[in-house]
């Protein structure tokens, strides 16, 4: 991912010397478990480890295995014998057993299991900011909006309260996608165990905190990672519908809230008043590339026989882009979140903006309650917000003048009260814990 659309933590996670350290990782894990056996001499994997931490495999360490893998055109070949290199002779332990998936694999999940509790981490940030929104706005009357249209008041703590509930499966999503790829495969080609005892995948496994994957061929089955990038999508879509929302509010002719304008900030090279909803739309574009890597992940799931490298180059490109953009589209989204700024008077105006046309229903269930069928009830009220519409008048007045009316004005005034639309709203929040 470029540097624009990643997060420090993503950088280095994906890096080149950071992937070859976790390979190190998963490596000596395998050779402590060897020592076990008494097929590998004890304290290797701690001489190795001594040898790695005075001399850790950095960017130049990198350069050499790229230098060999260009004429090895084998990526783990070249960092074995660029271990070999630096570490010298207690290196020709290192590998033991295993296939190239084996590490590398076992390897990508340990990255994809910190990618994951990365954006977690973020989601629950941007939680914490959905929620004080919810409650700060809890009864702030706002008008509903269905098909774009004005619809029925409700409060604006409502909106994010509905996005809060969303995040909260959104984590849960993750959660379990952290824990399908959260497994480790050290079963050897084709998977029989033929060159390195289970017992041996087991160790390992709990030494880094990993479950050792039940049954494997020569790689971790991509479900699992087509798993982790459907949570990814689904995600980034909940972050887009925030981020939609704000963009529609943010509409010079509707103007409810607005992102944040820093000082200095421009919003356009050629109109000096502009400001625009830059961030919100970002967000959408982000949104599409997560659900686009899904596509990708899913296609990679189907691989011929025991295994082939058809997934590889595709993972290279969607599993740090994908962890990558969510981090930084969920930071994103909290800042905006955070800086929201808001208009209630601006609200309060588009509740009235249609001159009571908002009330059609509760003015339809009281004509129906005064003993007028629901098909004639509709007719009438139907025929009095068309004329609203036309007029331009306040429908309570055009239903008083209206003969078919059968309301008093008392009841007539009960029905165009907002507050009775809101009288669940704490019913509501009382199904959260805020």
């Amino acid at each position: 991912m470029i540097d624009r659309y990643s997060t420090p933590e993503m950088t280095v996670l994906w890096s080149e010397a950071h992937r070859y350290r976790v390979w190190l990782t998963v490596e000596l894990a395998a050779t402590r478990a060897w020592e076990t056996l008494g097929d590998v001499p004890a304290g290797t994997a701690d001489t190795l480890q001594q040898k790695a931490d005075a001399a850790p495999l950095d960017d130049a360490f990198a350069e050499r295995v790229a230098e060999l893998e260009a004429q090895t055109r084998h990526d783990i070949v070249a960092f074995t014998r660029a271990l070999s290199e630096r570490f010298g002779e207690p290196a020709r332990f290192i590998h033991l057993g295993l296939t190239s998936t084996d590490v590398v694999d076992s390897a990508q999940n340990l990255v994809l299991r910190k990618a994951l509790s990365l954006i977690l981490a973020d989601a629950h940030a941007l939680g914490d900011a959905l929620k004080e929104k919810a409650v700060r706005y809890k009864h702030t009357p706002c008008i509903g909006r269905t098909h774009g249209v004005h619809a029925e008041p409700m409060t604006f703590g409502l909106k994010f309260l509905n996005f809060y509930a969303a995040l909260q499966r959104d984590v849960n999503r993750l959660e379990r996608a952290r824990d399908a790829i959260s497994v480790l495969m050290l079963s050897g080609s084709v998977g029989t165990y033929a060159h390195v005892p289970p017992g041996i995948e087991v160790q390992v496994a709990a030494a880094l905190g990993l479950s050792a994957d039940p049954v494997t061929n020569q790689t971790v089955a991509r479900d699992r990672h087509a798993e982790v990038l459907s949570a990814l999508a689904i995600f980034g879509t909940t972050l887009e519908r925030v981020a939609l929302e704000i963009r529609h509010l943010q509409r010079s002719e509707v103007r409810e809230a607005q992102e944040g304008f820093a000082k200095g900030q421009t919003g356009s090279s050629s109109m000096p008043h502009k400001k625009n909803p830059i961030a919100s739309e970002n967000l959408t574009g982000v949104a599409r590339l997560l659900r686009s890597n899904l596509q990708a992940a899913l296609e990679n799931v189907a691989l011929w026989h025991e295994r082939d490298i058809s997934h590889s180059a595709v993972e290279r490109v969607i599993l740090p882009d994908s962890t990558a953009l969510a981090s930084y589209a969920c930071r994103r989204l909290t800042k905006v979140v955070r800086e929201l700024i808001v208009y209630p008077d601006a609200m309060q105006k588009n509740i009235d903006a249609l001159h009571g046309l908002i009330y059609s229903q509760r003015i339809l269930h009281k004509l129906i309650d005064a003993g007028m069928t629901r098909e004639r009830a509709y007719e009438v009220v139907q025929r009095c917000s068309l004329a609203a519409w036309e007029s331009g008048g306040h429908l309570r007045d055009i239903l008083a003048a209206d003969p078919d009316n059968s309301l008093g004005k008392d009841e007539l005034t009960d029905a165009f009260d907002p507050a009775w639309y809101l009288r669940y709203v704490e019913a509501i929040y009382e199904r959260f814990e805020l």
